[in-house]
């Protein structure tokens, strides 16, 4: 299961997403989450999903490899699913004790369904199709305006980033330590929700232990190698907006219209 979490991993392609500028990426995420919490009605998901597999098919990132991500969370969906269902007042459709099931509550329970998996799938773009170092030049450049208040910019992207990068890391250590522990006769696929959680408790100790001694060597490495922040650094490649940058957002400016525009029809 841990394999398949998507968020922070990064495909290498040769396609026109990839070749984007980061700082475009990153705006088209932000505008994608706003246009999904933008949408009170069902078909305009038809207008996102359309939207989304095109970026799919020009990442040339496998469509398994994208919805793989989903996996994971399927709990998490289904959680938000069944408290909509149960707890959302309404047009009662069936009644067993104080529990309700209501038209609005399984109308509601597949729209947030629908949006927390296209929220999942859209964001795990950004990084799939992102190199951590483009993704950090990319958050630098456009909080660069708040230096003036002395906001430490490349810091802060520095951390936001190596956060990311250290999810897939983490998630595979955590695969290790559990097979590990499993040949010494660890249960983690026990059907007993409360077993399996007594026997995830002594992952977290090791799990612990590593996160904090690769932290310690990336702080050794980073001053091995003289590094001192964002004070005066320079980079090796500018990062310069191309044609094919200018039509994205032209692009994104026009989904985002359409978006809005479906509130009022």
């Amino acid at each position: 299961m841990l394999k398949d979490i998507t968020i922070g991993q990064y495909y290498p392609s040769d396609s026109v997403i990839h070749k984007l500028d980061s700082r475009m990426k990153l705006i088209a995420t932000f505008i994608f989450m706003i246009s999904l919490f933008i949408i009170n009605k069902f078909w305009p998901y038809f207008i996102v999903l359309v939207f989304m597999v095109g970026i799919i098919k020009m990442s040339k990132i496998p469509m398994k490899y994208i919805f793989k991500g989903i996996k994971p969370l399927r709990w998490i969906i289904l959680f938000t699913f069944v408290i909509n269902i149960f707890f959302l007042p309404g047009d009662v459709i069936w009644s067993f004790g104080f529990m309700n099931i209501t038209r609005q509550g399984i109308e509601q329970a597949v729209f947030m369904a629908i949006r927390l998996i296209l929220l999942v799938v859209g964001t795990s773009l950004l990084t799939l199709t992102t190199s951590p170092i483009e993704l950090t030049d990319g958050i630098e450049r456009l909080l660069n305006p708040l230096k003036k208040v002395g906001l430490p910019v490349h810091e802060l992207a520095m951390m936001m980033t190596i956060a990311l990068r250290f999810i897939p890391t983490l998630l595979d250590e955590t695969d290790k330590i559990m097979k590990a522990q499993m040949s010494r006769g660890a249960d983690f696929e026990s059907k007993n929700i409360i077993n399996r959680a007594k026997n995830l408790v002594p992952l977290l100790v090791p799990l612990f232990v590593s996160a904090f001694r690769r932290a310690d060597e990336l702080a050794m490495a980073m001053e091995a190698r003289c590094y001192r922040g964002g004070y005066n650094r320079t980079k090796m490649k500018e990062a310069l907006m191309t044609r094919n940058d200018y039509i994205s957002c032209v692009i994104q400016i026009v989904y985002l219209g359409i978006i809005i525009s479906t509130r009022f029809i």
